[in-house]
């Protein structure tokens, strides 16, 4: 029998004096939307697979709470995975999880929007829809469930996931998660296969049981082909050709987060093109959001929230066009303040002296480079080139400004990197460290950490095969040897942990047996070390006949088809197989600011500008914004989204 809100409300409040912090179940935060659940007709609860000190960082889940939460007619809610604690007590009394702000079972709302930002979460997923009284399959479910969709970087191979999910985004989700919504309240009365034959004709949207995988004698595979005529033979990403106005009343949280700031996305894309990086290759093109809403969203953000430190996030802030200006005049407007203004991921070759002057005042506690490699080769093969005097000298000015601390980041294990590459990855952070000496003595220090080389879809790297297990772990002991003593700390990835997010990210369908089987042999929280149950995820390999060296240690021919060749990022796989041949030559391109190399985003651009009327794309995008004609995703109506045709 289904329990009452007022029953569950006490039958929280016993419970909760024994769990740990159990202010990550309470709700009631300030900024919280609390709406009256029988005043909307359309109910949205978004889940972050992780407990709550990580989800409520999350600037994805914040964005579509914000957006969805300004229609009257429709509301949003949080829930994350409860802790070990928790899930204990809500399975011994069958009890199922719950959202935040209306303490309702998550069975009863019409769709549930899970974040998959990386794979580790995957079991985490199925944990939470099953806390959720759900089944796990998606074909299991019909239209008295909660529709589940799925977004985020991980989902750009959806297929290790797909017999889970109903629909995946593929892409950035402001504007499609409305449409789906808007189909979604259309198509109420339907049947779970009729809704979904509406939702696959969104752009952007992928389902998966309208595709069918066909498997060469070697296991490789064949094809991936629509079985549903409205489902595309390939499932281009949703692209958001405006930046909505950014989130300004975020939720102040009643236990301490990993990032205890609230962020502003002033920049989305990359144009520099390291062949690594998934995130560089799948955001693009670059939009650019202007210096005064930034300020403007400030000014609303310290009103609301009495936050301290603001985050001005990007996949490489120093090359947001304006980034000179911007940090002039936040420390004109708000630098009587004392805030902590952090601006991540920067790029040596474009990080100015006058943006260190700019950022002086900040509370830092140190500033973060990432050269990924120590050597011309590397750098040349990665298309991350610096020179190592461009490094030093960059340093040396970082010192002079009176920081102490410089982080680098390093990658290692890439098949072609040699033990001279590593041990130059050493000289170099001591070179480093001596620069600092000069200006600060033994107060100096340098913070180096190291992540093993991991070949994500749609970068060129897709058909490159992970480094050798015996050989990355020569490599970190030597760097352990090495890289120790005063001022100067290490610190790195396991290259266990590596491997298993490399067959979890590049994995195919059969993968999803092994998660499902690992996860009902105890397997969650698989990001967290110390619950990472590799005897269950073993057991489950062995049980599915899975070889995870089929995923992470044979290199591809470059016609293979992959289990991701239905998902278009915009970005061509001749592309990305030029840029792969070129990086086997350590031949490089430069900032596709400077030339543009035909990597398939125009054509898309050339269709958002006809479909949008946003008549003033560049690419690279110039200091000038594109127009607002394009309708800002929060200004979507979800009540004039028609349904398609069948």
């Amino acid at each position: 029998m289904p329990i009452s809100a007022e029953t569950f409300e006490k039958t929280l409040e016993r419970i909760l004096p024994r769990v740990a912090k159990p202010g990550r179940y309470t709700g009631g935060e300030y900024n919280q939307v609390k709406k009256a659940w029988e005043s909307v007709d359309f109910k949205v609860a978004l889940a972050f697979p992780d407990i709550y000190d990580l989800g409520m960082s999350n600037l994805g889940l914040m964005i579509h709470y914000d957006i969805i939460n300004k229609h009257q007619n429709l509301l949003a809610e949080r829930v994350f995975s409860p802790w070990t604690d928790m899930e204990a007590i809500l399975r011994e009394r069958e009890l199922p999880l719950f959202s935040l702000e209306n303490k309702r079972p998550i069975h009863e709302f019409d769709m549930v929007g899970i974040s998959l930002p990386y794979e580790q979460l995957f079991t985490n997923a199925l944990n939470l829809i099953d806390l959720a009284g759900m089944p796990v399959r998606s074909t299991e479910r019909d239209a008295s469930y909660p529709l589940i969709i799925a977004g985020g970087h991980a989902c750009y191979n959806p297929e290790p996931m797909a017999p889970f999910v109903d629909v995946f985004v593929v892409g950035e989700g402001e504007e499609v998660i409305l449409k789906i919504i808007g189909v979604m309240r259309a198509a109420k009365q339907l049947d779970r296969e009729t809704q979904l034959r509406y939702i696959a004709q969104i752009e952007g949207c992928y389902v998966p049981r309208f595709y069918d995988v066909a498997y060469h004698e070697d296991g490789t595979i064949a094809a991936i082909t629509p079985n549903m005529p409205e489902a595309p033979a390939k499932v281009l990403k949703t692209i958001v050709p405006v930046m909505p106005p950014p989130v300004t009343n975020f939720i102040v949280p009643f236990v301490g987060t990993v990032h205890n700031r609230a962020p502003i996305e002033i920049m989305r894309g990359c144009t520099r093109g390291c062949r690594f990086c998934h995130a560089g290759m799948v955001t693009r093109p670059v939009r650019e959001r202007p210096v005064e809403e930034v300020l403007t969203a400030m000014e609303k953000i310290l009103e609301s929230t009495g936050y301290e430190e603001i985050a001005l996030l990007s996949l490489s802030s120093s090359d947001y066009t304006n980034v000179l200006e911007l940090t002039q005049k936040i420390g004109e407007r708000f630098g009587h303040l004392g805030l902590n203004i952090s601006l991540p991921s920067l790029r040596i070759e474009s990080v100015s002296t006058q943006l260190m002057d700019n950022l002086g005042d900040s509370k830092r506690g140190g500033f973060t480079l990432a050269p990924e490699a120590a050597t011309e080769k590397m750098r040349n093969i990665i298309n991350k080139y610096v020179s190592h005097a461009e490094l030093l000298e960059t340093a040396r000015e970082i010192y002079r400004r009176n920081w102490r601390t410089i982080k680098l980041y390093f990658m290692i294990g890439h098949p072609l990197e040699a033990i001279e590459d590593v041990e130059a990855i050493i000289d170099l952070s001591k070179q480093v460290l001596a620069e600092g000496r000069k200006f600060h003595g033994n107060k100096a220090s340098v913070n180096v950490g190291v992540s093993t080389f991991i070949p994500k879809p749609h970068t060129p790297f897709q058909w490159e095969s992970m480094g050798e297990l015996a050989d990355v772990e020569a490599k970190l002991a030597l760097l352990r040897r090495e890289v120790r003593g005063n001022g100067l700390r290490l610190r790195w990835n396991d290259p266990q942990e590596s491997l298993f997010e490399g067959w979890l990210a590049r994995g195919d369908r059969r993968i999803a047996g092994v998660v499902e089987r690992a996860w009902r042999g105890g397997a969650k929280f698989d990001a967290w070390r110390e619950y990472y149950n590799e005897e269950a995820w073993q057991s489950a390999l062995a049980a599915e006949g899975i070889d995870p060296a089929f995923y992470t240690h044979r290199k591809r021919q470059i016609d293979e088809v992959f289990p991701w060749e239905h998902i278009d990022v915009a970005v061509t796989k001749r592309f990305l197989t030029q840029d792969y041949l070129m990086s086997q030559q350590q031949e490089t391109r430069v900032d596709c600011r400077e030339q543009c190399f035909a990597c398939g985003i125009l054509p898309q651009l050339k269709e958002l500008r006809r479909e949008t009327a946003v008549d003033d794309w560049k690419c690279p995008p110039v200091k000038k914004r594109p127009s607002r004609k394009a309708v800002p995703a929060r200004e979507l109506s979800v009540d004039s989204i028609p349904l398609p045709m069948l």
